[in-house]
């Protein structure tokens, strides 16, 4: 092939990006050796370039958050592909035999071939998971791209491969030899997040993992009036202003804050769900709405330190192994027996859970981090059957790595689905919303080879979670941070559902038209009445069954108009 050949791209091939590469430099000097010519430095440009020369073996090449449509003009195909991580959203439709892509589904609305229609699979797993958790969305006939895949379009065809899979290959490694690798990792990540022609800040909480971000965040770049944001409920207990504050002080950072009133919280849900595509439950995606809001008036960039939960075993359940080891020991049958026992007792007594959590196999006890609805629970509560159950949807992942540990299948799980599910879906639309480019230094693939090097000592123990990633953060923060849990944007939920007010507003969407169309009312408002009366905490079951009633709201306001959307 010429350099001429190499050169003009622009009648061979169209393009669609969104995200950041960071490795771009490197990218441009590699193809110049190979004989490519650059007009421009850009990365639309450096991308057709490296798929003119490697096609979909390309992709491993990038580092960054990404989601592409490179469209083929001679060949009429279409080549689209999706981060490691799933970062960026990628969601794609056949309408009248064309090929419909976006980062948003609703853009798809002003398709004329397109016909909106509930997905009352995808409603029966976000009973459970609290999240979209299947390919196919809450639109039928609407899918997302996986996280390290590819996709082929021709001809009406539609091919997906997946080019990437992360794994854990634990070695045996100190445990300050592991820490001085992360850090050095995070490090390298971070200046390479740092490079922007426009003013980044960071958001900050009290605990490890923003705390690490902004620690790095002070220390490079060129920018003196460094900005960090955090923000806090009413309710003191659901506000980490003050360690916020007393950690940007100690890095000489700018600290901006943001008390969000109740009444602003409740009045912004709906818009939120719309924001969002698909109804998620984590009521942290509103706080992070207004953490957004708030950063996108004085930056265009923010860090944030989504990923280290995942990768380095941030999350307490991760524990639970650990807890249930000698329990374990007992005959599976002798468990099974106590636990039948056992569940016969009210919730509330001590014990319970551990008894009859402990009878069963990880696969068949965990999910993932949100737990809302058992399968018997909805399928009491909906008036549709749900073809799969929820082990139906996590077996393919913990068959992956079904010789591994308890702990790396735990964090495996949500490294797949958890991660791209709910944390960086409510990132990346509640920062888009604003118009904010949000950075994940430890969402990197340098970073990610490292954590996947931990032994799980280095990961968890009874006592303690982040272990090696802790004590990297440690050369960067006060003792007092890097061995801080994080409440991670805390909700007074339970709180708010107890105030007459808000349990009128939501009986009065569990009382409505669309909840009698997809749940056996009466049961919705049992939920409700159960907890308002404070003879349960169902919180988190009231908030996801309301979320989905919202978003429908928003995207179905009226039967009758679904033909004029």
């Amino acid at each position: 092939m010429g350099d001429c050949e190499k050169h003009n791209l622009a009648d061979k091939f169209q393009i669609s990006f969104i995200g950041d590469i960071y490795n771009t430099q490197e990218l441009q000097a590699m193809l110049e050796e190979n004989g490519h010519i650059f007009g421009t430095s850009s990365i639309a440009e450096i991308l057709l370039h490296l798929y003119e020369e490697y096609r979909a073996e390309m992709l491993p090449y990038l580092r960054g958050s990404f989601a592409f449509s490179i469209y083929d003009i001679e060949n009429d195909n279409f080549f689209c592909a999706r981060d490691p991580f799933g970062i960026k959203p990628f969601y794609y439709t056949v309408a009248e035999g064309e090929f419909i892509f976006g980062s948003e589904i609703k853009a798809f609305l002003h398709h004329p071939g397109f016909k909106p229609e509930v997905n009352t699979e995808a409603l029966g797993q976000y009973m459970t998971f609290q999240y979209s958790v299947l390919n196919e969305t809450f639109f039928k006939g609407v899918f997302k791209l996986p996280q390290g895949h590819y996709l082929m379009w021709k001809n009406g065809d539609v091919q997906i491969l997946r080019y990437h899979n992360y794994m854990f290959a634990p070695e045996e490694i100190s445990l300050d030899d592991v820490a001085e690798s992360i850090d050095q990792a995070v490090c390298e990540s971070t200046k390479k997040h740092m490079v922007s022609s426009h003013e980044i800040g960071t958001f900050l909480s009290g605990g490890v993992d923003s705390g690490y971000m902004a620690a790095l965040f002070s220390k490079f770049g060129e920018n003196t009036n460094k900005k960090a944001f955090t923000v806090g409920f009413e309710h003191e207990k659901y506000n980490e202003i003050e360690y916020a504050k007393s950690l940007a002080d100690k890095l000489e950072l700018t600290h901006i804050t943001k008390i969000i009133s109740t009444q602003e919280y409740w009045d912004s849900l709906p818009k939120i769900q719309y924001l969002m595509d698909e109804p998620l439950a984590d009521p942290a995606a509103v706080a992070f709405y207004f953490a957004c809001q708030e950063a996108a008036q004085h930056v265009k960039i923010a860090f944030s330190g989504e990923g280290a939960d995942e990768f380095f075993g941030g999350y307490n359940i991760y524990k639970e192994p650990l807890s249930l080891r000698f329990y374990a020991k007992l005959p599976l049958p002798l468990r099974k027996w106590l636990a039948n026992i056992t569940k016969r007792l009210p919730k509330g007594v001590r014990g319970r859970s551990f008894i009859i959590r402990g009878a069963k196999s990880v696969e068949e006890r965990f999910i993932g981090n949100a737990f809302i609805f058992s399968k018997e629970e909805r399928d009491k509560l909906l008036k549709h059957s749900v073809v799969q159950s929820p082990t139906d949807i996590t077996r393919p992942y913990y068959d992956l790595v079904k010789h591994q540990d308890d702990i790396t299948k735990m964090q495996f799980l949500d490294i797949n689905l958890w991660l791209e599910g709910d944390i960086l879906l409510q990132a990346e639309k509640m920062s888009m919303a604003h118009g904010l480019q949000l950075r994940t230094p430890l969402l990197d693939r340098e970073v990610a080879k490292v954590a996947s090097r931990l032994p799980v000592k280095h990961r968890v123990s009874k006592k303690m979670t982040k272990i090696a990633f802790r004590k990297a953060a440690a050369k960067h923060l006060p003792p007092e941070t890097a061995g801080r849990y994080k409440l991670g944007f805390p909700i007074p939920t339970r709180i708010w559902l107890k105030e007459e007010k808000y349990y009128n507003m939501v009986k009065a969407e569990f009382t409505s038209d669309v909840a009698e169309k997809y749940f056996h009312v009466n049961e919705l408002v049992s939920l409700l009445d159960e907890h308002y009366t404070s003879k349960a905490d169902n919180s988190r079951k009231i908030w996801t069954v309301y979320m989905f009633l919202l978003w429908h709201n928003e995207f179905f306001p009226k039967e009758t108009s679904l033909n004029e959307m």
